[in-house]
């Protein structure tokens, strides 16, 4: 099948309601933002090719006096390739991108003073989003700590915004033993 993810992300959104380019773009800065990224431009090429392979349609709203959005809505055609694409059974997993991994790898040309500089820089940024995570969850969810009374829509945010919540959790705390290790190779 397409391994044009951004595609389904996009057939995805636009189940939920129909949208603009402007708020598709604004979804992949909130909870879509957590795990997939797309930049505008990116989303508008998108956008236009789903078009013309009819997988969406497009029209007019009008939004005040004068204002015209060009709104999208999925067509048959796009709900069948999504509900397909969500039934699809993956064979491989997939490797996340990061970043400070592949620097790390190339460890040996760090300056070793600097090391400890990109650890704790990385554990600050890390800190921070861990905390923006436990934010939007707070919001999103408040005292329910039960998923079982969520519906479908808000059991798949609680999901991703808990792998998110684990992801970060478990990064600072390899940051914190990397950092032990790097401090007691500092003081030999």
């Amino acid at each position: 099948m397409s391994r044009r993810i951004l595609k389904y992300a996009i057939l995805g959104l636009l189940s939920k309601e129909d949208m603009s380019g402007y708020d598709i773009t604004s979804e992949f800065k909130k909870a879509i933002g957590q795990f997939w990224s797309a930049k505008h431009s990116q989303i508008y090429v998108e956008l236009k090719k789903l078009l013309e392979e009819n997988s969406i349609s497009q029209y007019i709203k009008m939004a005040g006096v004068k204002l015209e959005k060009k709104m999208y809505s999925l067509t048959t055609k796009g709900k069948e390739e999504l509900r397909n694409w969500l039934l699809e059974l993956d064979k491989n997993v997939e490797t996340e991108k990061d970043i400070f991994a592949l620097r790390l790898y190339f460890l040996k040309d760090i300056p070793t003073e600097e090391i400890p500089v990109l650890f704790n820089n990385q554990l600050k940024l890390r800190t921070e989003k861990l905390s923006f995570l436990k934010e939007q969850f707070s919001f999103h969810f408040g005292g329910e700590k039960n998923p079982l009374h969520l519906d479908a829509e808000a059991l798949g945010h609680y999901f991703v915004l808990t792998k998110a919540i684990s992801r970060e959790e478990n990064y600072i705390n390899w940051l914190n033993k990397s950092l032990d290790i790097i401090n007691k190779q500092e003081s030999r």
